[in-house]
C-alpha cells in the first residue's frame, strides 16, 4: 500500500497513508473518524459473501417469516406483504420506506458490489463502473435490512403473550441475510475499489 497523503472527510486533517494489517483501522487523529482500512476479505472473499448474499435474497423475501396463529385466525407474513399492509392502512411514507429500505435497496447494493467486482476482474465497462462506484454511497445508506429485523423483534414481543408464533425457513434466511449484508457493508471498501480501478483502467 502506498505512502501517499491523504485528508480526513470529516475535518480535512493531513494524514499519511502506512500500511495496516489485516482488519485494521486508521482512524483521524483530531476527531477520530474512520479513514482507511485493511479489509479481512480479499476481491474473491468479497465476492463470495455477495454472491451468498444474493442466494438467500429472495427465499428471505418471498417466503413467509413469521406465521401467527391469534385464536384460529392463521395468517403468514413476508418483508413484502408487510410494507404492502402498512401502505393500505393509510401509511404509504411508511410503508414506501419499508419498501425501499428493507427490499428494493438491499438488492440493488448487492447487485452493484456483484457488477462491480466483476467488471474489475474482467477489465470491462470502464464508464459503468465509475457510476456504480460514483453512486455506491447512497445506496449503502438506502439499505436498512435492520429496519425490518428491529420491527420483527417488536412484532414477537408484543405477540408471544397473546399467539402462536411459528418460525420457518423464511426466518432463518432473513437473519442470515441481514448479518451477510451487514458483513458485506463492512467489508465492502469505496477507496480500494477506486485503487483497483485506477490500476487496470489508468484514471
Amino acid at each position: 500500500m502506498s505512502s501517499r497523503p491523504l485528508l480526513c472527510p470529516t475535518c480535512d486533517t493531513y494524514v499519511r497513508r502506512r500500511a495496516l494489517p489485516r482488519g485494521m483501522r486508521a482512524f483521524c487523529p483530531r476527531c477520530r473518524s474512520r479513514i482507511y482500512d485493511a479489509p479481512y476479505c480479499d476481491m474473491g472473499g468479497l465476492l463470495a459473501l455477495v454472491i451468498t448474499a444474493l442466494l438467500l435474497y429472495f427465499p428471505a423475501n418471498l417466503m413467509p417469516i413469521l406465521e401467527i396463529d391469534l385464536v384460529g385466525n392463521l395468517r403468514q407474513t413476508t418483508v413484502l406483504h408487510g410494507a404492502m399492509v402498512v401502505m393500505e392502512q393509510g401509511f404509504v411514507l411508511v410503508g414506501l420506506a419499508v419498501l425501499v429500505a428493507g427490499v428494493i435497496a438491499p438488492l440493488l447494493l448487492l447487485l452493484s458490489i456483484l457488477t462491480q467486482l466483476t467488471l474489475l476482474r474482467i477489465g470491462k465497462g470502464r464508464d459503468l463502473l465509475r457510476w456504480l462506484l460514483l453512486h455506491h454511497p447512497t445506496l449503502d445508506q438506502l439499505s436498512m435490512v435492520e429496519i425490518y429485523m428491529i420491527s420483527l423483534f417488536v412484532s414477537i414481543f408484543k405477540l408471544v403473550d397473546i399467539a402462536d408464533l411459528t418460525y420457518g425457513w423464511g426466518t432463518l434466511c432473513y437473519i442470515l441475510l441481514f448479518v451477510l449484508t451487514f458483513y458485506v457493508q463492512y467489508e465492502y471498501n469505496r477507496e480500494l475499489m477506486w485503487q483497483h480501478y485506477d490500476e487496470i483502467y489508468g484514471d
